[in-house]
């Protein structure tokens, strides 16, 4: 199958790393290199392992430290490798704080706080927020400079300590949750009334390329929204579609939403 023939499925912004996902799996092969990826988003997971399943050489297994992470790290391989026992390098950055302003702490802190040390995005996994501290999933390569620089979170002392990743406080993700009437599905009358803005305001961000749906870039305010999508608009924040629960006697649609806490 051509380059341009596999392009097509996917948006312009991500061409640079489809390029990169075909080249890991063409060297595992014809050159039979294991390769292990930086953090991957949903998005990125997806092409990740459309792109391993058009080749019957080549396998590839995901792991972000938890049964429900949501950025993992991949390991792309010939298909003669056991995966199992492969080493994905996963750390866990555990980090408290004597200061009881820590306990208003949020995950933007947090990831605020890391990538403000200069550390890029792609080598940090997720991030769980308990009432007894944080651990930050992270890759090997980057933990020990976390662990030596990371003093302070929004102007919070903090201790850090490195675990290994089977010792994770894995968090399920936590919606505030909202119900909506709604005259239909549409990307930017869904984001309105989540975000209480009005439409005309909703529409710019998402005609700008500040909106992902499912991790993927969206710049059609009149995409049609389904139940269990993801939508994220840059700015304002994340929600999902829980559930679409049903049509009242006007024809509108009742939508269960839940807004990333």
């Amino acid at each position: 199958m051509s380059m341009d023939s596999i392009m097509v499925h996917f948006h312009p912004d991500e061409r640079a790393f489809v390029d990169r996902a075909m080249e890991w799996v063409h060297q595992a092969a014809e050159n039979h290199e294991v390769r292990l990826t930086d953090f991957l988003d949903p998005r990125q997971a997806y092409i990740l392992q459309s792109l391993v399943n058009r080749n019957p050489d080549v396998h590839m297994r995901l792991d972000g430290g938890s049964s429900h992470a949501e950025r993992c790290r991949a390991i792309v391989a010939p298909d003669y490798v056991y995966l199992e026992s492969e080493e994905l390098d996963l750390q866990v950055l555990a980090v408290t704080s004597k200061d009881q302003k820590f306990l208003s702490l949020e995950h933007s802190d947090f990831l605020g706080a890391v990538l403000g040390l200069g550390i890029k995005r792609d080598k940090i996994g997720d991030i769980h927020v308990t009432e007894e501290g944080c651990h930050v999933v992270a890759a090997r390569e980057i933990a020990s400079f976390l662990d030596t620089h990371l003093r302070q979170v929004h102007r919070v002392p903090v201790m850090t300590e490195l675990l290994p990743i089977e010792q994770l406080n894995a968090v399920q993700t936590s919606f505030q949750m909202m119900n909506l009437s709604v005259a239909s599905m549409r990307l930017d009358g869904i984001a309105s009334d989540v975000f209480r803005l009005s439409r005309s305001k909703i529409v710019q961000p998402i005609k700008a390329g500040r909106c992902r749906v499912n991790w993927k870039s969206e710049e059609d305010p009149s995409t049609a929204l389904r139940a269990g999508d993801v939508v994220s608009l840059k700015g304002f924040g994340r929600f999902k579609v829980m559930e679409i629960e049903g049509v009242t006697k006007k024809g509108r649609m009742r939508v269960s939403i839940g807004i990333y806490a």
